[in-house]
């Protein structure tokens, strides 16, 4: 892909004051004058916001698309959040693969924007610059004792087993009997089911090739001794931010059983008569799970549960309890609240009351945030967002977001299309309008020759598809789907950087 990049703007990347080269034709002319209407545009980020806008752009006759990856791999959360036993959510690969294989798209991973080029010189380089790098850090809990050993954030924890490299190394200590999870989100759920997932039904998808799940975490797994999991949320069984499919799922997971306090579910049949369908259908699976007597085999298979998972309602996390020598968490002090307000104003405030939920593990799961990627770039620090309207960066002309760094960290792999299809309709709006830069623009060409004298060498996408079918063979000997590469450098030397 470098080579046609060069080829397409063999002649652009001179300055345009310099005459054509002696011996030039009008063939080199019109060359030049077909520069004039190729719009070289970037986008920052390959997850599904950063492909989802590539695939809007490309319906531009001429556009060219550039994606820049700071991983070695494309696909973000696809590929590294996405839980490993949900294979049927990562076919919208196939969907991605078919933009990158795009002759207007290419795929650039290994270069870290605002390290090894700056968001000012893709700005000169293209004419429109998209940031759509996602979420990449957590919120923290901002309570005493979250530093200690024993705690770490959920996001971490998915990425462990999912193969990020950052977080290859987190090694979980799963010894204790108990696991606090702070939070009732999707991604809770997912760390309390991967949790409490009996072994040999891991070894069961594994022999139906239904999961990627990483071969060291699958090791930790075997050994968990945990056998209770607790999530917890500072609002109420009409707040929890999951959806119904995880819940059915935790319900449904063998060898655990759900814990639910039918207290904390009084009163809630008439309140959910004016809620929307989602919602009402989600509390009402709630309330039976809760209150109502389980079917014969349900019940059985209950009664012969060894592992357990419940929802700790109206609980604020204050403080994590360290153990008597000091060195690791051993529980969480919790806040009693109750709500004042109602439908979305609705919040919890504390009651006075206290009370310590003992465990040997704690994962904050209280939502993903976003980073300031350059210096140049406005960002909200208190939403974790870049401003924008619509998807234009407040201020910057030429300068697009989407994604979760333009919401936040909101929405399910659906939201995150719609959503980037609107900014790249923007985009080619304010193109056609005359808004963005006119001449040519060099594009990648420009930015390789500044990446080469940084000793930063590209991975294309035809070397990620060389990774992919290392990944698969690897795979092939324990009958998995693929055998995740976790180590960057082991990726540089398979494709001989």
């Amino acid at each position: 892909m470098a080579s046609r990049c060069w080829r397409w703007w063999g002649w652009s990347a001179w300055p345009r004051t310099r005459p054509p080269p002696a011996g030039s034709t009008p063939s080199f002319r019109h060359h030049l004058s077909t520069q004039e209407k190729t719009p070289q545009i970037c986008v920052v980020g390959s997850g599904p916001a950063g492909f989802y806008t590539a695939q809007h752009l490309l319906k531009h006759p001429q556009a060219h698309v550039d994606i820049y990856e700071k991983q070695p791999v494309p696909f973000g959360l696809v590929r590294f959040g996405v839980a490993p036993d949900h294979p049927e959510v990562k076919n919208v690969i196939n969907t991605f693969t078919q933009t990158a294989h795009s002759g207007r798209c290419a795929f650039w991973g290994n270069v870290e924007v605002g390290r090894d080029v700056t968001v000012p010189e893709l700005r000169e380089a293209y004419h429109a610059v998209v940031l759509s790098y996602g979420a990449e850090d957590h919120r923290a809990l901002e309570i005493p004792g979250e530093e200690l050993p024993g705690v770490c954030s959920a996001r971490a924890f998915v990425g462990w087993y999912n193969g990020l490299p950052e977080n290859r190394e987190l090694e979980p200590d799963l010894s204790c009997d108990t696991a606090v999870i702070l939070g009732q989100g999707n991604v809770a759920l997912d760390v309390a089911r991967i949790l409490l997932t009996p072994p040999e039904h891991l070894e069961a998808l594994l022999l139906c090739q239904r999961t990627d799940i990483t071969k060291a975490a699958l090791g930790v797994l075997r050994q968990s001794r945990v056998k209770t999991v607790w999530l917890v949320g500072r609002r109420g069984p009409l707040q929890v931010a999951f959806t119904i499919k995880e819940l059915r799922e935790m319900i449904q997971l063998p060898g655990a059983r759900p814990i639910l306090d039918p207290a904390d579910f009084l009163g809630l049949q008439d309140k959910i008569k004016e809620v929307p369908r989602p919602r009402k259908r989600l509390t009402e699976l709630l309330l039976r799970t809760a209150t109502e007597k389980p079917g014969p085999e349900e019940a059985a298979r209950w009664a012969s549960a060894s592992r357990a998972w419940g929802l700790r309602f109206f609980r604020s996390p204050q403080q994590v309890l360290p153990s008597p020598d000091g060195r690791r968490a051993a529980g969480v002090r919790l806040a009693v609240t109750r709500l004042e307000g109602v439908g979305e104003a609705t919040r919890a405030v504390p009651t006075g009351d206290m009370e310590d939920l003992p465990c040997g593990l704690v994962l904050s799961s209280v939502g993903y945030k976003s980073r300031p990627v350059d210096p140049s770039v406005p960002f909200d620090s208190k939403l974790g967002v870049i401003p924008n309207v619509e998807g234009r960066v407040m201020d910057v002309p030429g300068l697009y977001c989407s994604g979760w760094v333009k919401r936040g960290p909101t929405g399910v792999i659906a939201t995150t299309m719609t959503d980037s299809f609107l900014t790249g309709q923007m985009l080619l709006q304010d193109l056609k309008a005359g808004l963005l830069p006119s001449g040519p623009r060099p594009g990648y060409a420009a930015i390789q020759a500044l990446l080469s004298s940084r000793g930063v060498r590209p991975v294309s996408f035809s070397d990620w598809e060389k990774l992919d079918a290392e990944e698969v063979a690897r795979g092939q000997g324990t009958g998995k789907p693929r055998e995740k590469l976790v180590d960057p450098q082991e990726m540089l030397r398979l494709l001989g950087h």
